[in-house]
């Protein structure tokens, strides 16, 4: 059951005066669209007499991916990222056990920008900032990808011996398994993936959902990288290629990153940035992985409201779009060839 926004904004006043030793009073109170793993809250506070913006990042009913960072682990990663010179929104106060605001969650600055993708790659007033977009992302995830990730001990990585991608088609393996699904597309994406799963040269910290729709932007670009709570240890062609995947390009087919800009410029940026080569068919890989993904990822979100744990109409609309992203897999496998 969802909790009310009154009650919410009595356990943030009292939760926030504790943390900042100074009196709290919530102003404003409102849920932010666009998220479907994570309940996110605006947030205008007056803490100690000055006006705070602020943004709460809580768990969920019911969590889909097992594997997904806790709040706390969250919150350690995104001040690394802060500290570390990314666009990450600063970190604040921690709910690590949900002791005070009911579920485990966190509060972040709220850093002013649109994150809707829809909105992002159509809007006329964004016209400039997706022209800014493909080299600022690749700014970013050179920084994501070189940053040290010792003090982050919580973060999954792939047993030794195991290539990330096929860590990676253990994991949807094991999403698929947790709801008894198997769909001949997927079976087949799942095998066809596995023969030719590509080597990785220097693992990374990797996002795990770098896109359009996890960015802030503004009318000047690119202005915070946001929901890390897919964070882990891995080959940063995933990051590369996850916002490549047609869905994220809300529509704007032709744009092949995130309906924002052009593959190659995109991918040149990010290799002049990190100095790292980029192998183009393994990136090819990850786009198909991806689709796959997505594609049990949307079914496993279905699985949550068709379960009765978090009921939820965007969920079940999900689990109808999945059929999409078979559809997109299989074609990139055709286009693929051998």
């Amino acid at each position: 059951m969802q909790m009310e926004s009154s009650e919410l904004a009595a356990r943030l006043a009292a939760f926030i005066a504790a943390a900042a030793g100074a009196p709290a009073e919530i102003a404003a109170l409102a849920p932010i669209a666009g998220g479907a793993s994570m309940a996110t809250w605006s947030i205008d506070a007056t803490i100690g007499g000055a006006p705070q913006a602020l943004v709460l990042r809580m768990d969920l009913a019911s969590n889909m991916n097992p594997d997904a960072l806790t709040r706390a682990q969250e919150f350690a990663l995104l001040g690394a990222a802060h500290a570390g010179g990314v666009l990450a929104p600063r970190p604040r106060w921690l709910d690590a056990d949900g002791a005070a605001l009911g579920r485990p969650g966190f509060l972040m600055d709220r850093v002013a920008g649109e994150s809707i993708g829809p909105r992002v790659v159509r809007r006329p007033e964004l016209a400039s900032a997706r022209a800014a977009l493909p080299a600022q992302m690749a700014e970013q995830l050179a920084r994501i990808h070189a940053l040290g990730v010792a003090p982050l001990g919580f973060l999954q990585r792939p047993p030794p011996g195991r290539a990330p991608a096929l860590h990676a088609i253990d994991g949807v393996r094991g999403m698929l398994g947790r709801i008894g699904l198997a769909r001949p597309a997927l079976e087949f994406g799942l095998r066809w993936l596995e023969r030719r799963a590509p080597d990785c040269p220097r693992l990374a910290l990797v996002h795990g959902d770098f896109r359009v729709g996890n960015l802030l932007v503004g009318p000047d670009g690119l202005r915070a990288v946001i929901d890390w709570e897919f964070a882990h240890i891995g080959d940063p062609l995933e990051d590369l290629a996850w916002p490549c995947l047609r869905d994220w390009r809300f529509g704007a087919d032709s744009l092949r990153v995130g309906g924002v800009g052009d593959l190659e410029p995109f991918v040149a940026a990010y290799e002049a940035r990190s100095g790292r080569a980029v192998d183009r068919a393994a990136l090819r890989y990850w786009e198909i992985l991806g689709n796959l993904r997505w594609a049990a990822t949307c079914y496993s979100q279905a699985q949550r409201h068709l379960s009765g744990a978090d009921p939820s109409v965007e969920f079940a609309s999900l689990g109808r779009r999945a059929a999409e992203m078979e559809l997109e897999l299989l074609t990139l496998i055709e286009q693929a060839g051998s």
